[in-house]
């Protein structure tokens, strides 16, 4: 429970200092990010998805060449597809990225203001809650064979009462187990728990 009372704290920070939006994705691997949050306009997700900005991207870009933290204008890379032009018609006018964790595993968080740079401070606190961000998702190494039984049952397809059946357990103990789960996978749901135990390769 304290770890996702961290986690809320820290994205209702995240969500309070960047005021247009951010993008959190944490452990970038071959895939993808384990994690990601965000809180941007979904007129401008889907924008930037529908023209795959993710590959063309200045900031994604600064993020897996250096570690730290920059302010967009700062950035002084290419941006052919003007990526920043299509982001201050949204409403991300200025911002900051910060890069943070091994290129294995590396964890990248854009914040994003249409009134004003961001200054120091806010840049200095961005950058310690990527840290504990980071921390925090650290995927676990491992599930406990009850875990993984009774996620197992529901990515099945079973409901609450036949998975604890084809354990031989409580319907409340299979909750249990659903919980502490969720908890060591840092999910909000079951269907969310079971997916990061398959990206995590522990399911």
């Amino acid at each position: 429970m304290s770890t996702n009372i961290s986690l809320d704290r820290i994205l209702d920070e995240f969500a309070k200092i960047s005021p247009a939006g951010y993008m959190a994705g944490m452990h970038i691997r071959f895939a993808g990010p384990l994690v990601q949050f965000q809180n941007y306009d979904q007129k401008w997700v889907d924008y930037y998805t529908e023209h795959a900005f993710v590959h063309r991207d200045p900031s994604i870009a600064w993020g897996f060449t250096k570690e730290g933290a920059t302010r967009w204008s700062a950035i002084d890379l290419p941006d052919p597809f003007g990526i920043w032009g299509h982001a201050a018609r949204f409403g991300l006018k200025f911002g900051v990225v910060v890069a943070y964790g091994p290129m294995s595993s590396r964890s990248i968080v854009g914040c994003a203001r249409s009134d004003r740079e961001f200054d120091d401070s806010e840049i200095a606190r961005i950058v310690e809650n990527v840290r504990i961000l980071h921390e925090l998702t650290d995927p676990p190494d491992s599930l406990t064979n009850a875990q993984k039984a009774a996620l197992q049952q529901i990515a099945d397809g079973n409901r609450h009462a036949a998975a604890a059946a084809a354990l031989g357990i409580s319907e409340s103990a299979l909750k249990a187990r659903l919980n502490s789960a969720r908890t060591r996978l840092m999910a909000r749901t079951t269907a969310e728990a079971i997916q990061r135990a398959k990206d995590y390769k522990l399911l």
